[in-house]
């Protein structure tokens, strides 16, 4: 009698899951579960990929958009468990598009790919939006706004404009300053560009 409890004891902490495995899926998650809200439909894609990376974060699934969690072999006894949430991963984003833009992403073959479509599409530092987002600064103006919703538009301009702008996004190292002073050069310019 002593072993068989030993035994079912050894058992059930076998099959307890790890919460903490990217493979781990709660029994709620499935294929019809939304990751957002809002539908990404092709614009403000910045916005929309920020708020994917954090759900996916939540979630611990974003290894498989990033290519850290590597595909593993077929006959790797995990394979099940990666494909599967890896599909589950995909079916997530894609049912976070707009029909027209997921109907043109249905044959991505993974997560990691079918991420990197999407980045090459709509994560283009352009220099039209940039002028827009600039043109937007200049123009914008108090008006019937109070001061709280006057500086909740600024700011928000301003990061969109600061997320975009690719020099703020440089990720060298840089010992001798040349970084920042170009950064802050660029922000002068633009501030005095805003006040003509």
């Amino acid at each position: 009698m002593g072993d068989t409890s030993t035994d079912v004891n050894t058992n059930n902490s076998l099959k307890r899951p790890d919460f903490n495995s990217p493979f781990y899926l709660h029994p709620s998650e499935n294929v019809a579960s939304t990751l957002l809200p809002v539908v990404f439909d092709g614009t403000s894609y910045r916005s929309w990929r920020r708020t994917v990376l954090r759900a996916l974060f939540v979630k611990n699934k974003t290894g498989f958009i990033n290519g850290k969690i590597v595909k593993p072999s077929f006959t790797d006894p995990s394979f099940m468990q990666w494909e599967r949430c890896d599909d589950m991963v995909t079916s997530w984003i894609l049912s976070s598009l707009s029909p027209e833009l997921r109907d043109s992403l249905q044959y991505v073959n993974n997560a990691k790919e079918l991420w990197e479509e999407l980045e090459d599409r709509y994560d283009q530092t352009n220099g039209c939006k940039l002028y827009q987002l600039q043109k937007e600064i200049n123009d914008l103006v108090q008006g019937t706004l109070d001061v709280t919703g006057y500086y909740t538009k600024m700011k928000k301009l301003w990061e969109e404009m600061s997320a975009i702008d690719v020099n703020s996004q440089c990720s060298c190292v840089c010992t001798c300053g040349g970084k920042v002073k170009m950064y802050k050069a660029e922000q002068d310019r633009r501030q005095t560009e805003g006040n003509k």
